[in-house]
């Protein structure tokens, strides 16, 4: 798996778990070993600006998700998955910080942000939560893959809970 993270945020990061928790969540969901994803780190005004440009909303957003090759999970077993460019994840450290804090589990900004990286993968992914049952699903598989990786990284202590718009 070819994963890279570019913090330009000007924000110290835990570069290291963000692509991690990423690694996993691809494994996880049995994405092809040689697809590649791109995780970049950006300030407030930069992640308003892509904000405004993508999603004609104002101000900064915790995650942005662009697919390249709108790769998806394997639905058989025996499925062999294709290899391609999964696309770009987008967060922004100070969104997460802000939310971490008011979050019903206190959490930091680095576990919001491995948590926003598995929630950008799932967008990558072909998963959203516009409607009901989609947000009942997409948010299971977010809790599932980030309590994984925290039992296997040996965390203690309660999840984050999910505070993705």
């Amino acid at each position: 798996m070819s994963i890279d993270v570019n913090n330009e945020s000007g924000t110290e990061v835990d570069e290291h778990s963000i692509l991690d928790v990423a690694r996993y969540a691809l494994a996880r969901m049995r994405i092809h070993p040689l697809s590649e994803l791109s995780v970049i780190v950006v300030d407030d005004a930069a992640m308003e600006q892509l904000h405004i440009q993508w999603m004609d909303l104002p101000g900064p957003t915790d995650v942005m998700s662009f697919p390249m090759d709108e790769l998806r999970p394997p639905v058989k077993d025996d499925e062999e998955p294709p290899q391609g460019l999964l696309g770009d994840i987008v967060l922004c450290p100070e969104v997460a910080k802000a939310q971490g804090e008011q979050a019903p589990t206190q959490h930091s900004m680095d576990e919001e942000l491995q948590l926003l990286t598995v929630h950008g993968v799932l967008h990558l992914l072909g998963y959203d939560h516009e409607e009901p049952d989609e947000k009942a699903e997409m948010f299971g598989l977010q809790a599932a893959i980030v309590d994984g990786w925290r039992a296997e990284k040996g965390f203690t202590g309660p999840s984050p809970a999910p505070t993705v718009s």
